[in-house]
């Protein structure tokens, strides 16, 4: 039976108020050949066990998901605290969403809360708001509020951020009026230079780097972030491996004005690209320019602690022409996953990830960095993510490794740049083993 709630009766009376004669003449603004005249070309429709039958037909196909992976590039395989799915699970969260009475939602409100605290002290950064999205969209946002904390029109962004983040900020940027300028890297440090933002002017609202960037290198967030002040700009410093805020100076402590990152890594699976969660934190004295909500602590007059909404500068709260941002909901599930995993991990806990992160990575580095043909590009320091060049294309090597080895070897770099046909993106996290890490080596040696 298909849906429909209301009654011929009722549909005729309204289609009399509105002085249409039919439904179809509602639609006589579309021209006649853009029009579907057929039925749609889907199954038929099944029974609920029909469905489940077909679903588990479907299922066997899989390839079993145990391979060995060293793909990263943005999403990363980490261990995740069986509790942390448990008390995702339970009903009172499993359904979060913004509460539009907020200070009857004092769960939801000290969930958020402690979420924020926490990205604070990851980023060392005065505010966090409630979440976005996902990575890519919290640097897009940070371009458009550093425009309108220095109402200025143009943004430099290093060629190393993520391809596919950059994409994102010109698809925001095309319709603020913001310029945004590539500054190149070097090709032999895998760095952004100081040299590549010589173009910043008194008309410049950000610099806009990656650390570490997309070849995995770390950037040298003091001497940009000197940069971009000395001509009143502010530091935007994007993160997608939050995990190497457990070892690495915090982009706060270095001098940036805007920190934003994905917290995937933070107790949220790979799954097919989201949902995920994305962290946006910076100076308190630019709060009334933040994207989405801040959640805040309060007293009643009795003296009692709470939670409230203490700022909510979206187009649902105040008029749309005075929102900072068109973001509808925070990934509240997504980001009470991050906050759970960050409160069981503790600051110990993700201080140990991330060492293994690294010291796993550089041990694969140097393995790999002895094989006949194989290099390694870069001299910058990384975390967990290095580029490879091997003495072949990249693309076929990676797809005969997966075929033949069960083992997903990295990334082609060719995917987004085609005149590095040999280049490779290995990502190592503390999920990885000595043993696999050989197996990796051992299946590029012999498969060259």
């Amino acid at each position: 039976m298909r849906y429909i709630p209301n009654s011929p009766g009722e549909r005729a009376e309204m289609l009399s108020q509105l002085g249409a004669a039919s439904i179809e003449s509602l639609f006589d603004s579309i021209p006649e050949d853009l029009r579907l005249r057929q039925h749609l070309n889907v199954p038929a429709a099944m029974s609920e066990i029909e469905l489940l039958k077909a679903f588990d037909e479907m299922g066997v196909r899989n390839q079993s998901a145990g391979r060995v992976s060293f793909l990263g590039g943005g999403a990363y395989s980490h261990y995740i605290p069986t509790i942390v799915d448990h008390l995702l699970s339970r009903s009172e969260f499993f359904t979060a969403y913004t509460p539009y009475q907020p200070e009857i939602s004092q769960g939801t409100l000290q969930s958020i809360f402690e979420f924020q605290t926490l990205v604070c002290q990851l980023t060392g950064m005065d505010i966090a708001n409630a979440s976005m999205y996902d990575g890519s969209t919290a640097m897009a946002e940070a371009v458009l509020m550093a425009e309108r904390v220095t109402r200025r029109a143009k943004v430099v962004a290093s060629a190393a951020i993520h391809p596919q983040y950059l994409e994102v900020a010109h698809t925001y940027v095309q319709h603020a009026g913001i310029e945004l300028q590539h500054a190149a890297f070097d090709p032999n440090s895998g760095q952004t230079p100081i040299t590549a933002f010589d173009s910043i002017d008194d008309q410049t609202a950000a610099i806009v780097v990656q650390s570490p960037n997309f070849f995995g290198c770390i950037e040298d967030l003091e001497a940009l972030a000197e940069k971009a002040h000395e001509k009143g700009a502010l530091l935007i410093v994007t993160v997608t491996e939050a995990m190497s805020f457990g070892l690495l100076r915090s982009p706060g402590a270095c001098g940036a004005d805007i920190v934003v990152a994905e917290g995937q890594s933070f107790g949220v699976p790979l799954s097919f690209g989201g949902p995920y969660v994305g962290l946006f934190a910076t100076r308190d004295k630019y709060a009334r320019q933040i994207p989405g909500r801040l959640v805040g602590e309060a007293y009643d007059k009795r003296g009692r602690r709470g939670f409230v909404l203490t700022l909510a500068t979206r187009e649902q709260h105040i008029r749309r022409e005075k929102a900072t941002s068109n973001i509808c909901t925070n990934e509240g599930l997504i980001a009470l996953a991050a906050t759970i995993y960050l409160e069981t991990m503790g600051r110990r806990g993700v201080q140990q990830v991330a060492r293994q992160c690294a010291q796993k990575a550089h041990y694969a580095a140097r393995e790999i960095a002895k094989l006949k043909g194989f290099s390694l590009p870069y001299s910058a320091p990384f975390f967990n993510e290095l580029v490879v060049r091997a003495p072949v294309e990249a693309s076929p090597l990676l797809d005969k490794m997966a075929r033949e080895k069960g083992i997903d070897g990295g990334i082609a770099i060719s995917r987004f740049d085609a005149n590095r046909p040999n280049d490779f993106l290995v990502c190592v996290t503390e999920v990885n083993t000595r043993e696999q890490i050989d197996a990796l080596v051992a299946g590029l040696r012999s498969l060259t």
